[in-house]
């Protein structure tokens, strides 16, 4: 490691493959977290906060380091480097887990080293096969495919400087690796910086669907967001906020007070769970949020990670994609690990609201209770009115306009437009004339003027 890639750490801070401590003290259980997790570095000499401190290095220290390595069962492969008076532990995963120190087994659970118990261990034993999706190296993907200005918002967000050298940024971002002065990229940069992600795949979409009524017979509306892994959060969380009902307080205050029918942090939080934990291997399937009268659900594929019980979720943190969730941690889209569903049932309670059920099959469904009111069924009226109102304003313009066409220009599906268009239809307002593929249409109110 180079001044500048610790200048980069430094700027980082703590996350899943670094560590920051001022002195020996429990250095062997971060050992064994590292080698049971994807390996990682610690900087001795650096407090919890990034602050140097420096430590004094000695061939007496580096035997004690190297013991304690040796000392683990079974013994930790490491190396060490000397940058001034910071001393670099590199501890490679290990290739014959679970490793433990004499005070038990370790493993990593975000920034954190955390002891695992007997069940824990257990089920890590049982999954330690599986490969990562996100520590995948994707070969077709390369500089070209790459987008800068992408890394560069993140960079931002998460107050990292921008260095000349992207390869060793992404490195030590652990989203490609170095071979031979080739960079090859992991999925997890495909997903966070690609130019277009759904070049790359088309299974890491979210879609988003409107029903009428609580079964999904008729489509009102729907989108689909590929982007990159934080612009397509993003675009659903748009989506959910223009598609719930607000209501206003007035408090005396200049602004007014928005309270949403269900709080935003929930649903986000939600969004957020299903893209980071749901599998990447399963290419059949991709997020679902879809908005029905009386609910809302976020279903992500793939059911809970091997080695999380149903009874332990929403107890305790087991990662699927564990560097997705160390970047999304990075920029504060997730806080720490494991308490995201205890945070999200507060705020449904403090907002009076029913209680957040899950579903847990093949598929992990979150399911947010609406409540029922005139209110709600007012909303769905005029989501239906303005959607009317934007096919008629095409028909008006392109008379011969095919369904088809209008669903790909408003972004619904064509039964969608479908049940927009027999609505229409028997209301009297529009009329077909003609043959099916090369007839027209005719809006009977302004014909009569």
């Amino acid at each position: 490691m180079t001044e500048q890639e610790l200048s980069i750490v430094l700027q980082q801070g703590e996350g899943y493959r670094i560590e920051f401590k001022e002195n020996l003290s429990n250095l062997d259980r971060e050992f064994v977290a590292f080698a049971n997790a994807s390996g990682g570095f610690i900087f001795l000499g650096i407090n919890d906060i990034g602050v140097i401190k420096g430590f004094e290095f000695n061939n007496k220290i580096k035997s004690q380091i190297q013991d304690i390595a040796n000392n683990s069962d079974p013994p930790i492969k490491i190396l060490i480097k000397q940058i001034k008076n910071i001393v670099i532990v590199e501890v490679r995963e290990g290739s014959d887990k679970p490793y433990r120190c004499a005070s038990g087994f370790y493993n990593r659970t975000g920034p954190n080293s955390q002891k695992m118990t007997r069940d824990q261990i257990v089920d890590f034993v049982k999954i330690e096969s599986k490969v990562r999706f996100d520590e995948l190296v994707k070969r077709d993907f390369s500089a070209i495919d790459f987008d800068e200005n992408k890394l560069d918002k993140f960079l931002k967000m998460a107050g990292i400087t921008h260095i000349p050298d992207i390869s060793i940024m992404l490195k030590n971002l652990h989203a490609a690796e170095i071979q031979q002065n080739e960079t090859y990229y992991y999925n997890t940069a495909v997903l966070f910086f690609a130019k277009n992600l759904e070049l790359q795949y088309f299974h890491t979409k979210v879609t988003c669907a409107l029903y009428k009524g609580k079964d999904k017979v008729t489509v009102l509306d729907r989108k689909d967001f590929n982007f990159d892994i934080v612009d397509t959060i993003d675009q659903t969380m748009i989506y959910l906020k223009q598609r719930l009902n607000v209501r206003y307080e007035f408090d005396g205050s200049p602004a007014r007070k928005e309270i949403p029918e269900i709080p935003w942090e929930a649903l986000r939080e939600a969004v957020i769970n299903a893209v980071i934990h749901r599998d990447y291997f399963e290419k059949g399937a991709n997020v679902m949020v879809e908005i029905f009268d009386d609910r809302v659900e976020i279903t992500s594929p793939g059911g809970l990670p091997k080695g999380l019980r149903k009874e332990d979720f929403g107890k305790i943190s087991v990662l699927r994609n564990p560097n997705i969730a160390n970047l999304m941690q990075r920029i504060d889209y997730i806080e720490k690990m494991g308490t995201g569903i205890p945070r999200m049932q507060k705020l449904l309670v403090d907002a009076g609201l029913k209680p957040l059920s899950y579903e847990i099959s093949g598929f992990v469904r979150a399911v947010f209770f609406r409540e029922t009111t005139q209110e709600t069924e007012n909303t769905t009226q005029e989501t239906e009115k303005t959607t009317q109102e934007l096919l008629l304003s095409i028909i008006k313009k392109t008379p011969a306009v095919t369904r088809e066409e209008l669903a790909e220009n408003i972004g619904l599906t064509p039964d969608g437009v479908k049940y927009h268009l027999d609505k229409l239809r028997k209301e009297g307002i529009i009329e077909h004339r003609g043959p099916t593929k090369r007839g027209h249409w005719v809006i009977l109110q302004e014909e009569k003027t």
